[in-house]
């Protein structure tokens, strides 16, 4: 009996070294995330992020559990807002930032964030996702970037007169001939790289991503995608897009989307709405569509876990990335409060060590999983920055 007993305490011994490994090497890491959706829902409701929240995916009391240094707050309207509701949610990170100065921070460049991760203050920096909240106005681009815009993404789902989105080319809205980045697109990209404000090119229509690929002169970033090999959705990136994005020594920061990772979840999600067809109608006339759905989870979370893929394919698009662009080329960009489902067990930034722990299963080294977790995008900031 004495062997087993021998092995029992070996495997208990590596579990619990492999554990430690993986919480020290978190700990030591700059852990980033480019895109959260939280500060359209703060001026929607009132809720103070400062504070744990019941619902949500973020706050600052998560983010701190979860070893997040750095949170790229996505400024996001629908095409029916515009450059003043982009400033609206601006105010209310600054806010937040004037309430909270010990525990958050604007930064702007590398050395600012490296700083803010010194004295353990949350890192903010400001996402601008959708082209049509500068208004076709190159001075509202000089604004932003003054108020801390780091990147601006060049579409949302809607096209913009001088942008066409990958929802827009795929579903024949745009013409192919009018497609992709026009003069006044070009001037958008340069003047962007000029300031020192990363290119993003999530949600961008694939003739619209080459374009602005050939007129960049910085590294890009795409904040919040995955791969379209393993989930043929047109917000993913195709093979020879990744390589692009490799070539130009971006990044590309893989979104925690269950209907982006897996290639099965829509057809379960209609089956779940479908299950609750009654219910959800009911919720649609009293609430928003995706309040209602949120809700419609709650009240059945059983069967809406069930239809969650493991974490374990969120790090395959990491390693499908990795396999086809280099390590230097993938990051983070979890699309928190801005969808109904991620992985099981991945529920809000306070999971985030959860990655760490698959990572190091997946067999990466420690200076590897440092890069995704968030070294990679300093370095892009820096390139883009200049510091």
């Amino acid at each position: 009996m004495r062997f087993p007993v021998i092995l029992f305490s070996i495997l208990i011994f590596n579990f619990s070294s492999s554990a430690q490994t993986a919480k020290s090497i978190h700990q030591n890491a700059i852990v980033i995330d480019t895109h959260g959706d939280i500060l359209f829902n703060q001026i929607k409701s009132g809720i103070d992020i400062g504070k744990l929240q019941p619902k949500g995916n973020f706050d600052l009391v998560r983010a701190k559990q979860g070893g997040l240094d750095v949170q790229f707050f996505s400024i996001w309207c629908d095409e029916t807002g515009g450059y003043a509701l982009a400033n609206r949610e601006i105010d209310s990170l600054y806010s937040l930032i004037k309430r909270d100065p010990t525990r958050i921070a604007l930064v702007q460049n590398g050395a600012d964030l490296e700083n803010a991760v010194e004295q353990h203050k949350l890192a903010a920096m400001i996402g601008v996702e959708g082209g049509h909240m500068i208004e076709n106005r190159l001075d509202y681009i000089d604004s932003l970037a003054k108020r801390g815009m780091a990147y601006l993404m060049l579409t949302w789902n809607n096209s913009t007169p001088w942008a066409s989105s990958a929802a827009e080319e795929t579903s024949g809205k745009v013409k192919p001939e009018n497609a992709g980045l026009n003069d006044f697109g070009k001037q958008v990209v340069k003047r962007l790289n000029k300031l020192g404000v990363l290119v993003d090119l999530s949600h961008v229509g694939e003739k619209t991503f080459y374009d602005a690929i050939a007129t960049t002169t910085k590294p890009i970033i795409v904040s919040h995608s995955c791969a379209y090999g393993l989930n043929p959705v047109p917000r993913n990136l195709k093979d020879n897009q990744i390589k692009a994005v490799a070539k130009n020594r971006g990044v590309i920061c893989v979104n925690f989307y269950s209907g982006f990772l897996d290639s099965t979840y829509s057809s379960k999600q209609k089956a779940f709405f479908s299950k609750y067809d009654t219910e959800l109608k009911s919720l649609t006339e009293k609430l928003d569509r995706g309040s209602a759905i949120d809700t419609l989870i709650a009240h059945h979370q059983a069967d809406a876990d069930a239809i969650r893929p493991p974490i374990s394919l969120l790090v395959k698009h990491i390693n499908y990335i990795v396999k086809l662009a280099g390590i230097n080329h993938v990051g983070l960009g979890a699309d928190f409060d801005g969808a109904e489902s991620f992985p099981l067990g991945m529920n809000s930034v306070a999971d985030y060590p959860k990655i760490t722990e698959e990572l190091l299963k997946n067999g990466y080294s420690e200076t590897d999983i440092k890069k995704i977790l968030g070294g990679n995008v300093v370095r892009l900031i820096k390139e883009n920055k200049g510091r």
